[in-house]
């Protein structure tokens, strides 16, 4: 038989942990649970690259010629030996003067704004089968021969986190970064306002036949 006694040092027990678990949580700042993210976790998510001054780009470097060999490797297979994309993988050179074309070809040449960029998408998501596994001077490289293969940098052409954010891309000055358009949010109205009580609805869809009745399945759908 579950005594009153019993019951009593139970409940006690309980509050004494709870009031434990919220003084731990009001000292550490959180809920009570989880660890402050260490450095080393803090910096394998914060690698995004900004594109303008290629703030967040790593140390490291790569050649042209070291590009190439990677390049053959990682990306032929897809992109093309030469970058003119395989199948309904995207090309990544060519296309310049196409922008304004009934079909243009927006490639690393004739579309992309920051060479930055270049390195932070690939660093981010290629290769395909395997996003994210190459190494900083990997990445380095192939941004060295594909912005090459796009007579962008000469053969000599070494990217690092300070000559990447020098490279002038075709396409550069061609993008809006401020949106022009008139700001038309309605806002918040306090006094003054439209009666609701005055307004009237002056017409309706009821009686017009403008959704039409069905008598089956969607497929046979027909007017009546």
């Amino acid at each position: 038989m579950f005594s009153s006694r019993k019951a009593v040092l139970l409940l006690v027990a309980g509050l004494f942990a709870v009031t434990c678990a919220v003084a731990r949580a009001a000292d550490a700042g959180h809920f009570g649970y989880g660890t402050p993210a260490t450095p080393a976790q803090i910096a394998g998510w914060d690698i995004d690259v900004r594109g303008e001054d290629g703030m967040g780009l790593p140390e490291g470097k790569g050649t042209v010629e070291r590009g190439a060999d990677v390049y053959a490797e990682q990306c032929a297979a897809c992109h093309g030996t030469f970058g003119e994309g395989e199948g309904r993988f995207p090309k990544l050179v060519g296309g310049v003067g196409t922008l304004r074309d009934e079909r243009p070809e927006p490639t690393v040449g004739s579309y992309w704004p920051f060479a930055p960029t270049l390195w932070d998408y690939i660093n981010r998501a290629m290769p395909m089968p395997s996003p994210h596994t190459l190494s900083a001077d990997d990445v380095y490289a192939l941004t060295a021969y594909i912005l090459h293969l796009n007579d962008l940098v000469p053969d000599a052409f070494v990217a690092d986190r300070k000559s990447l954010p020098d490279v002038k891309m075709r396409n550069r000055n061609n993008f809006i970064w401020t949106d022009p358009r008139p700001d038309t949010m309605a806002k918040p109205c306090m006094n003054a306002c439209v009666d609701a009580a005055g307004v009237r609805i002056s017409s309706t869809a009821e009686g017009k036949s403008l959704t039409p009745r069905t008598t089956g399945p969607l497929d046979t759908m027909q007017p009546r």
